[in-house]
């Protein structure tokens, strides 16, 4: 008997950890057990096709908002074409409302609700004659008369017990590996279903560290960890971080979600201590604000954060994600305007502006109506509107998310970005005169190439003070080949055809001394060769200055180029 899982992820970059799990722990019916992965931007067709040709006797799909629509459309069809096979759904979009799911789509079988990996061995065994189905805990189903049957919660899962999941590492190419080593959280945030489950139940430190290891050895370029709070327990966050420095490899980097608040003196020695881009974190601010953060149960002190985060900026090891969520309860544009500007002074390498998601199951969804949200009533189930955010308010703050993912997030336009807050009262302002400046002039709804967006962003800045047009001009040439060798020079660029001899010269001498191009890599080439694998920039202002921009050595959080200042040409 053949059992296909399904998974439909958002990017093919996406790895679902949750259908590999529970291949891994189908016993010893494994190996009837395959795994279809796919991303939402496929064809629907060629997925039907795919699954069809793989012939399985039963079906089951893992759900969630990114990918509801997707499966709901795709169950439509899949019967039909094969219907002798049984389709089970699980995932955090199906455990919530089992039955609404179950009228709703005919061609179900049932849901595995809640954590599966015991469940979905069980269930196998009754296909293969064990047991009855009403035994097995965490189903939802209708039987043979249609009628709905619910057979209880399934006990939460020994972590332990449950076996690795990573073997063959080429399935993996350049994809993400995810890795789990707890689960629950001990927070209580309303929008979030990981409140749901407070008892943090966690993986031996032996058993991680084994798996971590395999991970090091197969020099794996990132493993995010899927753990709500990395840092809850302390002896644990240091003895981990203790091993991913003592093994690092110089390649693999780990992603952890933590809650800065938390950290203690030692463990931001030890972050500090780190190779740089070795760990990058991800820290849920939120927002800034008492009232908003109290209505959403979130007992954190921003102060705290501010001085924790500032303490890792120091070592300048450590690539920082900070993130904020737009129409929460008692969060008006004001306070928005104010918490935006509370992260941004942080300079984090990423920061995050984030919707609110009104999720099934999460205390959120039961008090939507008492706090006036109004959601999209499709997955993601996004706020539209709430008692203190109107939705034009919503869609002001998405044209600023934009604005801050291109010229924030990217680091491609970080020097002139930092010029362009000096033109505004507050660093909301800016991005909201940017998004502004997209809508009036018709940029938005194109996809623009880096060069393009460049160039908009000088026209903006010119639009607001052209008599700065030589500092802005100057940031923006150090922003363009601080990241590539561009093929293209735009044309505000000054003139460097008259001067190629005296660049040549300087690469002649390069090749000769090495005074600024050091290493293997650069001794063995010549004065052309050089000139093919860096920049020289040559900027005029009240001194003329020469930039020399190598490719070889970058900025481990930015992805910068290490940019020198050339004396004496």
């Amino acid at each position: 008997m053949k059992t296909l899982l399904i998974a439909i992820n958002a990017k093919y970059i996406h790895s679902n950890l949750a259908v590999y799990s529970l291949k891994a722990s189908a016993g010893q019916w494994k190996d009837e057990v395959e795994i279809a992965e796919y991303t939402i931007n496929h064809l629907r067709e060629d997925i039907l096709a795919d699954i069809y040709r793989r012939k399985p006797d039963v079906a089951a799909i893992s759900c969630y908002i990114w990918n509801m629509e997707y499966v709901q459309s795709l169950l439509k069809d899949l019967k039909k074409v094969l219907p002798e096979v049984d389709i089970w759904l699980g995932g955090p979009e199906v455990s919530y409302d089992c039955e609404e799911v179950l009228v709703r789509e005919p061609s179900v079988r049932g849901i595995m609700a809640g954590e599966g990996e015991t469940t979905f061995r069980e269930l196998l065994g009754w296909y293969h004659g064990e047991g009855s189905l009403a035994e097995i805990k965490g189903l939802v189903y209708r039987d043979e008369a249609g009628k709905f049957c619910r057979t209880g919660v399934r006990e939460y899962e020994k972590l332990d017990e449950l076996p690795f999941v990573y073997g063959d590492m080429t399935k993996f190419q350049n994809r993400i590996i995810y890795y789990e080593s707890s689960r629950g959280c001990p927070f209580s945030c309303s929008y979030c279903l990981s409140s749901i489950d407070k008892r943090v139940r966690f993986r031996s430190l032996p058993l991680v560290k084994k798996e971590l290891a395999f991970f090091l050895e197969q020099k794996v370029p990132q493993v995010k960890f899927v753990d709500r709070t990395f840092n809850v327990n302390h002896a644990r966050t240091k003895e981990l971080l203790r091993f991913i420095k003592e093994n690092d490899n110089g390649i693999t980097n780990f992603h952890f979600e933590i809650s800065a608040d938390l950290l203690d003196d030692e463990e931001i020695g030890l972050l500090n201590s780190l190779r740089p881009g070795l760990v990058q974190l991800e820290i849920g601010v939120q927002s800034t604000d008492g009232q908003v953060l109290t209505a959403i149960h979130r007992a954190v002190d921003f102060d705290v954060i501010v001085d924790k985060v500032r303490r890792i900026q120091k070592g300048r090891n450590v690539h920082q994600h900070l993130d904020l969520i737009a129409g929460l309860p008692y969060g008006t544009l004001k306070e928005f305007r104010s918490s935006f500007n509370d992260v941004y002074s942080l300079r984090p390498q990423q920061f995050q502006l984030g919707f609110l998601k009104v999720l099934k199951g999460s205390e959120m969804g039961r008090r939507a109506e008492e706090f006036g949200v109004v959601r999209t009533d499709r997955p993601p189930y996004e706020v539209l509107s709430t008692d203190w955010l109107s939705y034009g308010e919503v869609l002001k703050i998405k044209g600023i998310e934009e604005m801050v993912e291109v010229y924030y997030n990217s680091w491609q336009f970080a020097r002139t970005v930092e010029l362009l807050t000096e033109e505004f009262e507050d660093y909301f302002g800016l991005y909201e005169a940017l998004a502004d400046f997209y809508e009036e002039q018709g940029y938005n709804g194109r996809s623009h190439s880096r060069m393009e967006r460049l160039l908009i962003l000088r026209e903006f800045a010119l639009s607001l003070n052209p008599a700065r047009q030589s500092a802005f001009d100057q940031a923006l040439l150090m922003d363009l080949y601080a990241r590539e060798k561009s093929k293209s020079r735009p044309a505000f660029a000054p003139d460097l055809s008259g001067r190629k001899n005296e660049i040549y010269e300087f690469y002649k001498k390069e090749a000769g001394e090495h005074q600024y191009l050091t290493g293997d890599t650069y001794e063995a080439m010549n004065a052309r060769q050089l000139l093919n694998q860096t920049h020289l920039e040559i900027l005029s202002g009240e001194t003329e200055k020469w930039y020399l921009f190598d490719y070889q050595k970058r900025d481990p959080l930015t992805g910068d180029a290490r940019i020198i200042q050339i004396q004496n040409i």
